[in-house]
């Protein structure tokens, strides 16, 4: 069954809402180990700006794995023809 554009996007967003949320939590734990002092609003902020490139680039891949899939079928079906 073919995947539409929008549950691919809201996949996409849910797994990266899921991973702001880790890599908030991992950022607090991890930036002081490399001397990094950030403020609050400042990391939540940096996983604002991750979580946007990180939705577009799960986004693409997955169009991008679903043309290939249906492309695939297409040739498929034209040698069975």
């Amino acid at each position: 069954m073919k995947q539409s554009r929008l549950m691919s996007l809201v996949e996409s967003l849910i797994n990266v809402l899921v991973g702001y949320g880790i890599a908030v939590v991992t950022q607090i734990l991890i930036f002081p180990w490399f001397g990094l002092q950030v403020t609050p609003a400042q990391n939540m902020a940096m996983g604002g700006i991750f979580t946007v490139v990180s939705i577009a680039r799960s986004f693409a891949l997955r169009r991008m794995f679903e043309a290939v899939r249906v492309r695939r079928g297409e040739r498929q079906s034209a040698c069975r023809r």
